[in-house]
């Protein structure tokens, strides 16, 4: 596990020295030393330094590597969208135009969709493992990953190479997932149901995870996991530290991160209440060189902008120019990479016009 910002979903920031431009994180001494610098890449199970961490700072969030632990999370989106053309719902399958999809909105149909195709139940009714309510009415589902030899790599539901289904998104290699418990602005992610620990993933979602492209490498048997000093331990259960009460009752630092307020007089506040958290969370990045899956951020945003152009809310130039600056916030040293996610997401989102709901 490794500490989130009060009150975000992003990780705690880095120090000075480890958010310069060109800092290497293979070279750094803070992990080894016992800080948090780096994100999911800080992520231990020592128990010494997790009371450390948290009994300093005891309103920080909590977020777990997913890669390291072993967990393939599926993380159901229910955001307001225009639904997609019937043949991008589920990538590779085609779906019969005598299949009635009338009332499918989110993610939470398109995963169902895919297990009844399959024959299988439902993951997101699955009582037999850990699933948390997320504050903006989503899901995650979590699941160990029984195939060591094989790693999974995180995806988003609207990319147009690597994705499960619509609106369903997945936390593995390379990614991190907030825990239950933990407290935003918005709301808690709130455990379902009486499991509290992650199932096995189900050989079917397995498969269709590699079917996907999902699969990062296959190995003979799984590596020696490297960790820094005093960090080895006897597996234990995970869990959340333990928070004082006077501390869950505290208010939220806010954070010292600038981002882009969207100041687009024309556009409805709908509109823009959907795309500004998006683009704090790009811009919040700043705080973690590495480690914070700004890439996956930049694209959500840059997606999201793009449905919301095609939907009439915003004109194309406004959020091209909000995204690049929420991005330079966060990666200053790589622009050219910045306007490739952002160009490629943007059009992407554009063919899926979104219309959120509330009044403008």
């Amino acid at each position: 596990m490794h500490p989130l910002a009060p009150g975000r979903k992003t990780p705690a920031a880095n120090c000075n020295k480890c958010r310069e431009i060109g800092h290497q994180t293979r070279d750094c001494p803070c992990i080894p030393a016992g800080r948090w610098c780096h994100g999911f890449r800080a992520a231990t199970t020592n128990a010494a330094r997790i009371d450390d961490w948290w009994g300093e700072h005891p309103t920080m969030g909590v977020g777990v590597a997913c890669g390291p632990a072993g967990l393939v999370v599926l993380d159901v989106d229910a955001h307001s969208a225009e639904v997609p053309h019937r043949n991008r719902l589920l990538p590779g399958i085609h779906i019969d135009p005598r299949v009635d999809l009338t009332g499918l909105a989110s993610g939470f149909d398109t995963l169902a969709l895919l297990a009844a195709y399959r024959g299988h139940q439902d993951p997101a009714k699955d009582e037999t493992t850990l699933r948390v309510r997320t504050p903006s009415g989503g899901l995650h589902i979590w699941y160990r990953n029984t195939r060591p030899e094989t790693r999974f790599r995180s995806s988003t539901g609207s990319s147009p190479k690597v994705a499960l289904a619509w609106q369903v998104d997945i936390r593995a290699d390379n990614g991190y997932i907030v825990a239950p418990t933990n407290r935003i602005p918005q709301g808690t992610y709130a455990p379902v149901g009486d499991a509290r620990m992650p199932a096995p993933l189900p050989d079917w979602l397995a498969d269709e995870l590699t079917r996907t492209g999902h699969v990062v490498q296959v190995r003979a048997q799984a590596p020696a996991v490297t960790r820094a000093p005093g960090d080895v331990q006897a597996p234990r259960a995970l869990r959340t530290p333990q928070k004082p009460l006077e501390a869950l009752k505290a208010p939220l630092a806010p954070s010292t991160v600038p981002f882009p307020r969207l100041r687009v007089p024309s556009a409805p506040r709908a509109a823009q209440r959907l795309l500004e958290p998006l683009l704090a969370e790009v811009a919040a990045c700043a705080a973690i060189p590495e480690g914070a899956s700004f890439s996956e951020k930049l694209n959500r945003a840059a997606y999201t902008a793009g449905g919301l152009v095609a939907g009439g809310h915003f004109a194309e130039p406004q959020v091209r120019e909000l995204l690049i600056q929420a991005a330079l916030t966060a990666r200053p040293h790589q622009p050219q990479r910045n306007t490739t996610i952002i160009d490629s997401a943007l059009a992407a989102g554009a063919t899926r016009p979104l219309h959120p709901q509330g009044r403008p």
